[in-house]
């Protein structure tokens, strides 16, 4: 079927060709594309399939398709399918220059800076030892290559630039994708190779817009220089800085504005062709706007997974195997027929090799990392895939390379892939795990599959009682744990839509200016309270900065479902509730609170300040008991609690409730117990909480609770619980029960 397909999408290029067209053919571009995805697909899955990056698979199928094999064997259905000519040439070629901003664009996206930072030690010196070694060996190697290899020999140096360049950066993706397929990616010596990798790509893009720059002016002079790098370091500067606030602020106002479906992609892509065009407009290649904003896109706390899989997919799919495609149509491997050629390819791939192997292998040692790990750093940073191929790809369409030094890049690139992939899995293989590695990948593990750690953004809907203070010191625990984006909405109970009272009557100013004031202060509150969020140590021992929290204040709003459900659509994790009448007689929840969560349909966190916290909602101090049954639920809450504890130092303690004594059932009701508690403590160790196990044989689960409580002065109570059916809002008969008898504050996290 497959081989069919390949057969009817080559012949029906000669066939439209055929038909005598002197300009460009619509017909013929679609089916190169359909040609270019095919092939490119089948053999990216094969390749896959033997353990090799399907990348290559992509770059083979042009190479395949093009003069290497297709057109020494069938030169003229190969020129049928790919027309010589400059009007054809130019459609396919301006496809494959979108996909090379897009890729970047993705790159920079999975960039992680925070990894950066973690390794940097290690990753920077392997990165900078390992691209000074192979671009002095590059740039060397340009300088004495023979006149007829050079396009320019009065511009030598900009081709020796490139040279140096393609021999010295690695292929983040590709060492990405085998790292993550060897479960290596968290691991010490994984973020490092990942870390040095960024840095390589870093520092590439940057030197290649530099050399772009230079190579446009047409001369090499201080002036020239000084003025690329410059505009560079510029550009940089000012994007890391104000342009990250602005990329945030462009994302979270598109996502809360628009209504339109993918919206946001639309905004990302507009922010990567302004950066681009910026870069073009100071001088330097338009790889660098699009690499840079990427970088700041994947750090916007509201990239979530669904728009970032959607985005990435365009690329992966479409994108990639025709840019990859078009590289490899531009390689002619027939030349290596020549045994000057071929001997200086191997001599290039030599370099290349060695020059890299023994830089990053350096640094590494540098950097403090063991000789095994320095051995599987720089057996991991020898992989030139993607990154090479567009090098050769920018400096062949800018003249600065002959086709005969782009094959060479090709191929060096090609074979230096391959090769990786199977060395680096035995190297990785010889890494032994250290103890505090093995702690901190229990923590990593802990926080992938956890439920505060895996939210990205938080509304809080409170009003200017005690009781909403509260429960903005509450989310402010919750959010600094992550710094997630927040938003509070200041809601006024018994208002219709639009904010007007009972009567029909619009708020005054005055009543306007006082909710503003109350919404201010409540969000202040909730930023200090984040702020005050302990922070974890790294691996080092270090401490990292507490990220100021991003805080949204929505203000004049009302309880009714629908408006917290317009607002809901924006993309929120989870709904902290604090109003002032809470419950009705005691244990009923009220109008108001049974509106917000019928327009949430998300998890809920309820609070209900009492004793010191309604006097004191901002300082009152806490000790948190949460109940535990080993349902998900009861998780759920323990890690809500668990959260509080680490912003707060306070003590928690975990409660195991079991039924009484019962012929044959205690036994096992003591298993249950030890197994669930034990899940819970150590929970809390992986966040430096200790939280102390307690077990209770009670007919009632809410007489245990109670009874535990005022034994050791807890002051708040975190309860898991499930929304039962029904209009008003239900939680149980326990949750109901603590509700009305309870003289603590008590929080319900609903999901």
């Amino acid at each position: 079927m497959a081989a069919s397909t390949v057969l009817l999408l080559l012949s029906a290029p000669a066939a439209l060709a055929a038909e005598g067209s002197n300009g460009p053919s619509e017909a013929v571009f679609v089916a190169q594309l359909m040609v270019l995805l095919l092939v490119g697909r089948l053999l990216g899955e094969a390749l896959l399939r033997m353990g090799q990056p399907a990348i290559m698979g992509q770059l083979m199928a042009g190479l395949l398709l093009g003069p290497s094999l297709l057109g020494a064997l069938f030169p003229d259905l190969q020129h049928a399918i790919f027309p010589p000519s400059k009007e054809q040439k130019a459609m396919l070629d301006a496809v494959a220059q979108f996909g090379v901003l897009l890729i970047l664009l993705m790159t920079g996206m999975e960039t992680d800076l925070a990894l950066v930072k973690r390794s940097s030690r290690a990753s920077i010196a392997a990165s900078v030892s390992g691209v000074i070694i192979p671009f002095a060996l590059g740039f060397a190697l340009g300088e004495f290559l023979p006149d007829a290899m050079i396009p320019d020999p009065d511009k030598r140096l900009i081709t020796s630039l490139f040279l140096g360049t393609a021999l010295s950066i690695a292929s983040v993706k590709i060492v990405a994708t085998v790292v993550r397929e060897m479960n290596f990616l968290r691991r010490t010596v994984g973020q490092v190779i990942i870390g040095s990798a960024i840095v390589d790509d870093t520092i590439g893009w940057i030197i290649i817009a530099v050399i772009f720059g230079l190579a446009l002016k047409g001369h090499v002079d201080p002036f020239s220089i000084a003025q690329s790098v410059i505009g560079t370091i510029a550009f940089m500067a000012f994007s890391l800085t104000i342009g990250r606030r602005v990329v945030s602020f462009i994302i979270r106002w598109v996502n809360d504005t628009f209504v339109s479906e993918l919206a946001v992609i639309t905004a990302i892509l507009l922010i990567m062709g302004a950066m681009a065009l910026t870069t073009s407009l100071i001088g330097v290649h338009t790889v660098l706007g699009a690499f840079v904003a990427g970088i700041l896109i994947g750090e916007s706390p509201l990239l979530t997974r669904h728009i970032e899989d959607e985005l990435r997919g365009l690329i992966v799919a479409f994108f990639m195997p025709v840019f990859f495609g078009t590289a490899g149509l531009g390689a002619d491997l027939t030349v290596l027929k020549d045994p000057n050629l071929l001997l200086l390819t191997c001599g290039l791939i030599l370099i290349a090799t060695v020059g890299k192997f023994g830089g990053a292998f350096l640094g590494g040692e540098l950097g403090g990392l063991s000789r095994r790990e320095a051995l599987a750093l720089a057996t991991g940073m020898n992989a030139r895939g993607s990154t090479e191929v567009i090098v050769a790809t920018i400096g062949l369409s800018m003249g600065a390379l002959s086709q005969d030094l782009f094959t060479m890049i090709v191929t060096m690139a090609i074979l230096t892939t391959l090769a990786m992939p199977p060395t680096l899995r035995w190297a990785l293989g010889r890494v032994p795990i250290r103890k505090e590695e093995k702690e901190r990948l229990e923590r990593e593990e802990q926080d992938a599959k956890g439920f505060v750690s895996n939210m990205e953004r938080l509304l809080v809907a409170i009003d200017d009682s005690a009781n909403g203070r509260f429960a903005a010191r509450v989310a402010g625990m919750v959010a600094g744990t992550t710094a997630m984006p927040t938003t509070v909405m200041h809601v006024t109970p018994g208002r219709k839509t639009g904010g007007r009272k009972a009567d029909g009557k619009a708020p005054s100013s005055d009543e306007k200016e006082a909710a503003q004031q109350a919404a201010e202060s409540a969000a202040q509150l909730l930023r200090d309270t984040a702020s005050q969020v302990a922070n974890d140590e790294t691996e080092g021992g270090e401490k990292k900065e507490a990220e100021k929290l991003d805080v949204t204040v929505l203000t004049n709003k009302t309880t009714e479902a629908e408006v917290v459900a317009k607002e809901a659509e924006k993309g929120y994790d989870m709904m902290v509730v604090g109003l002032q009448n809470t419950t009705l007689r005691g244990h009923k929840f009220n109008t108001d609170v049974t509106q917000l969560a019928t327009g949430f349909e998300g998890p809920l966190t309820i609070v209900e300040a009492r004793d010191g916290h309604i006097k004191d909602p901002a300082h009152a101090g806490l000790s948190i008991l949460v109940p535990v049954n080993g349902t998900g639920p009861s998780r759920r809450a323990a890690e809500v609690a668990i959260s509080m504890a680490r912003a707060t130092r306070a003590p928690v303690t975990a409660l195991y409730v079991a039924p009484p004594k019962q012929n044959g059932a205690r036994a096992r009701t003591k298993q249950m117990a030890d197994a669930v508690l034990k899940d819970i403590v150590k929970l809390g160790e992986t966040y430096d909480v200790a939280a102390a196990p307690a077990l209770r044989a009670e007919k009632n689960a809410d007489d245990a609770i109670l009874k535990e409580a005022a034994k050791h002065r807890h002051n708040l109570i975190v309860i898991g619980v499930e929304r039962r059916p029904g209009k008003e809002l239900f939680l149980g008969e326990t949750a109901t029960a603590v509700l009305e008898k309870s003289d603590r504050s008590i929080v319900f996290v609903v999901s």
